[in-house]
Formats: structure tokens, sequence, C-alpha cells
């Protein structure tokens, strides 16, 4: 091989394809998906949730950035990944949650789950996710103490259950009265208790609307975890509206659009996103109404993860089975 040829070879890791996108510019996208239900998130909890969001985004890039700097590397706070994290990890929690947990919560994501397993890229778990499910585990009362939104009418209480929870306690008495818990209409504008950015359903439909249009994510993943979640539903009550009351309620459509969908942990292929969706389904599903937790997005997004290097390699055969490439045709 000629040596002046041989020397202009450039050799990189995968992916191959240029686009005009990058991480910044996707990253950003993501976040001005997310601005209605952050939006809604003040109007219904107050200035509460504003300063939780702003603390867990600088916390968020600021380990961040204080890692790459110790640890050498390249700076990578200007993808926005990091900011993108912080968000979503006061997307998950109560607004009245302590501000020192919310950053631990920051640091676990930021460090243990993201930077120590390569950085952006490279981690095996959806940051946020992960961190919500430890923040639950470490911190499980501050995780389950809801504040009463100002929507929801006149009370004394500062807190109270999310509909989940009284969800649960009715089906475990034998008395689903749907009287007692907010109806669709509620649950679609907010009006009830829930994690920062979970509660607004509308929100989170016109911001994952948003991003498929965009095709900044694929709807197979979206699509495949809230039908599952409703046909399951469906099939377990009987009822149109206890279905749409599990697709509306806890994490699911925050999950499902901004969660699941993680290029970095979920399927690339179709026939895995789609296994993955409905493995998501699934499991949520199970975990609220055989478990002793009334929800389950989180650990089952978790654990889908997990089972995505084994879901692209099943896509992987199956479409190089059915298309005949690689194997001398």
């Amino acid at each position: 091989m000629d040596n002046k040829f041989h020397t202009n070879l450039i050799v990189s890791s995968a992916p191959h394809i240029v686009t005009e996108s990058d991480t910044t510019r996707l990253m950003g996208t993501v976040l001005l998906a997310l601005a209605p239900a952050w939006i809604a998130s003040i109007y219904i909890f107050g200035i509460r949730a504003l300063l939780l969001s702003v603390v867990c985004v600088a916390a968020s890039v600021l380990f961040e950035y204080v890692y790459n700097a110790i640890t050498h590397k390249k700076q990578t706070v200007g993808d926005l990944s990091a900011a993108l994290t912080g968000l979503l990890i006061a997307f998950n929690v109560p607004a009245n949650f302590p501000f020192w947990q919310a950053i631990l919560g920051c640091l676990f994501a930021i460090v243990v789950v993201k930077q120590l397993f390569g950085g952006i890229g490279k981690n095996f778990s959806n940051p946020a996710i992960t961190a919500r499910i430890f923040l639950f585990i470490s911190f499980s009362a501050n995780m389950s103490t809801w504040p009463v939104t100002r929507l929801a009418g006149a009370t004394d209480a500062t807190t109270g259950p999310t509909p989940l929870a009284t969800y649960a306690e009715l089906r475990a008495a034998g008395n689903l009265d749907a009287s007692q818990l907010p109806s669709l209409g509620q649950l679609l504008l907010g009006f009830h208790g829930g994690s920062t950015g979970e509660v607004c359903a509308i929100a989170l439909i016109i911001g994952g609307v948003y991003l498929i249009v965009r095709k900044v994510i694929s709807p197979v993943i979206p699509c495949a975890f809230i039908g599952t979640v409703f046909v399951f539903a469906f099939i377990a009550t009987g009822s149109p509206y206890w279905a749409l009351f599990h697709v509306l309620t806890g994490g699911v459509l925050l999950g499902a659009f901004f969660m699941a969908t993680d290029y970095v942990t979920s399927p690339k292929l179709p026939l895995g996103q789609l296994i993955f969706g409905i493995g998501c389904g699934i499991i949520t599903m199970c975990i609220r109404l055989f478990g002793s937790y009334p929800e389950g997005v989180s650990f089952s997004i978790l654990l889908m993860n997990l089972c995505t290097p084994l879901l692209n390699n099943l896509s992987y055969r199956f479409y190089l089975k059915e298309g005949g490439a690689g194997n001398g045709k």
C-alpha cells in the first residue's frame, strides 16, 4: 500500500454517519421539549420547583466539570447532557425534596453512573433513572412525601398521597372507587400530587410529540411502552378509565418519552425498541398491580437498560437473517 495513502486513513470508533446534528443540538432539543412540563411544574408547585431544578442542573454541570478537570479529560459540560440529567433528576423527585439529597443524587448520576463508565455514550443505564432509584432506596421517606399542589383546591394539609398510592390503597381494600381519585381531566392538567415533572400529562405529551415530529426520538419505544401499560391495565381491570388512569399517572409519560428513549441505553433497531418498550410496560404494571410499591416505571427502565445489549444482538441477527447481509449474498 502506498505509504502516503496509508497515512491519510483515519481510524475511529462507530458511528460513522455524518449529519448536521450533534450532541449539543440533540440535548438542547430535548431540554426544549421538557420546557412545557418545567413551566407547568413551577405553576403547579410554586417557586420550590424552580429552585429544585436550578440546584439539580447546576450541581450536575459542576460535578461533570470538576470530574473532567481532575481526570484531565476534555470538558464536556458544553454538550448539555449534564444539564439534561440534572433537570430529569429534579423532575423525578417531589418538589419539597431536600436540596442536599438532590445534590447527592446528581453526584451519583454524573460521577458513578456516567463518568466512571467512560462518560457520555458509555453508561450502561440512564443516569437520571438510576439516580432516582438510588434516592428512593437511600431516602425513602422524603421520596414518598408529596406536597399538595396549588391546583388541588382548598386544604389545610401540606402533603398528600399520589393518585397511584390512593389507587393501591383502594385496590387492597377491594373498593376501587373512581370518585376518590382525580378525574382524567385533572390528571391531564396536573391537579394531583407526584414528582415535580410527572404530574402534568398534557405538557409531557406535547414535549414527546415534539421530539417525535423533530425525529429526535423514534415513536416505537414510547408507543410500545404506553400501549402496553394501557392494554395490561385494561385486561387487569376491564375498564378503559382505569387503563387511561395508569397511563396518565406516575412516571409513564415522562419515562416513555424522555428516559426510555435515551440513545445510549436503549436498543438501536426497531425490533429491539419494540421489545424494550413492551418490556418496560409489562414490568411497570407487574410492580403496580402485584408489588408492594405503587410505581414501577424507574425499575422497569433500569431493568430493560440492562437487557439492551442482548436486544441489540437479537435485532442485528434478525435483520441480517432477513436481509441476507453478511452471509456472502
